[in-house]
């Protein structure tokens, strides 16, 4: 399911000044001695969301998910689901539940008895118990297999017993730490749409901690990037990868160009920036309101720039020339390290759209001009 599908159902209530979160924390904050693994966090999630909390390891993230889950204490500040206080509510009490990259499965336990654990410890009657278990292992899937035990499972299977386990308790929020990293690349990407559309039958808001950026563009409604215990900037994946506020964040998600320049023009339709880095002018299709003579960054994705063998007639701008020093084939796409003039490397990202022939494509030492839409460069001040 695409990000503008899921917004479109949910109509994006974040940006309802009206709507009431579903969780809010308040400059919440968790020291450890002398370290703060969270710092003054101030976050609201809506309900129905799958938001992600994406970083580096040790920036906070799975913290701040054991605190709201009750695991970890908060040093200062507070966290509210539905309006009420978490504070002085134990882990077992509260309307939460959270699935461990593990999975912790029983491994004794039939696939059907693994996912009736919780309810059984509740005392629920067990015709209440036998019907949300047959719903929810249909709901993931994996009726046929109730009676096997998880080492008769595939690594997919027992990630789904785990969300079932996990989800049929009825939480008003289900907690992912994450869970999809004991899995191989291709089946963690299906299994990254089978979670959607789980979450989307079920309505829970899903809180997920990842590092794995593509997982967090194909989940998320919205991200969260957090750096160093602070979350650095809340958006959609459009938002986050297209507009990030600064360095860190263009940086850490995705590959991206950074020059380095001055700004010598800021006008309300358009930017120039000369930078020694480049070598050239940056132009930009749009004004950023900041003092000329301004130390800024202008950040390019390697896919928004073209190669091109010759130069192109008349632009003096947003070209520049180099020569190929390293080609990666990945299939669907090619990936090529260019050294331009001023020494710096430059990573460009090419769709592989038509079978070409060794001598139609570009190779090693060719020299070559990179140009780029006015619209592609981020100019970031910080």
């Amino acid at each position: 399911m695409t990000e503008q599908r899921r917004n479109d159902k949910k109509l994006e209530p974040w940006r309802d000044p009206r709507a009431e979160p579903y969780i809010r924390f308040e400059n919440v904050t968790k020291r450890f001695g002398d370290f703060t693994a969270v710092n003054n966090v101030s976050l609201k999630i809506y309900r129905g969301e799958i938001f992600c909390l994406l970083g580096g390891s040790g920036c906070g993230k799975s913290t701040l998910l054991r605190m709201m889950a009750g695991f970890e204490s908060v040093s200062g500040g507070n966290i509210f689901l539905d309006g009420q206080d978490m504070a002085d509510i134990p882990p077992y009490e509260r309307p939460v539940n959270m699935m461990f990259q593990s999975y912790a499965l029983f491994p004794h336990m039939t696939v059907e008895k693994n996912v009736a654990f919780g309810l059984e410890q509740e005392k629920l009657s067990q015709s209440e118990i036998a019907s949300r278990v047959s719903d929810m292992l249909e709901i993931v899937q994996l009726g046929q297999f109730a009676a096997r035990k998880p080492h008769q499972l595939s690594g997919g299977q027992r990630q789904r017993v785990a969300l079932a386990r996990s989800l049929v308790k009825r939480p008003k929020l289900l907690l992912l730490d994450e869970p999809l990293g004991a899995l191989d690349k291709k089946l963690r990407e299906h299994t990254q749409f089978e979670l959607i559309n789980i979450q989307e039958q079920l309505g829970v808001t899903f809180i997920v901690v990842t590092h794995d950026q593509e997982e967090a563009m194909t989940l998320a409604s919205r991200i969260g990037v957090m750096n160093r215990g602070e979350i650095v900037q809340v958006g959609t994946p459009t938002e986050i990868y297209e507009f990030p506020t600064s360095k860190f964040v263009a940086d850490f998600i995705g590959s991206v160009n950074m020059f380095e320049g001055v700004l010598i023009e800021d006008l309300p339709d358009h930017v120039r920036i000369q930078s020694n880095e480049l070598g050239g002018v940056v132009y930009v299709d749009h004004g950023i309101s900041a003092a000329p003579g301004a130390v800024v960054w202008a950040a390019i994705r390697p896919e928004k720039i073209n190669i091109l063998r010759t130069p192109p007639p008349d632009v003096r701008e947003n070209c520049v020339r180099g020569v190929v020093k390293e080609i990666a084939y990945m299939g669907d796409v090619s990936t090529y390290l260019v050294k331009i003039d001023t020494d710096k490397i430059v990573r460009v990202t090419l769709p592989n759209i038509e079978r070409l022939s060794d001598d139609e494509r570009i190779l090693w030492d060719e020299t070559v001009y990179l140009t780029w839409h006015s619209s592609s460069p981020i100019v970031i001040s910080q």
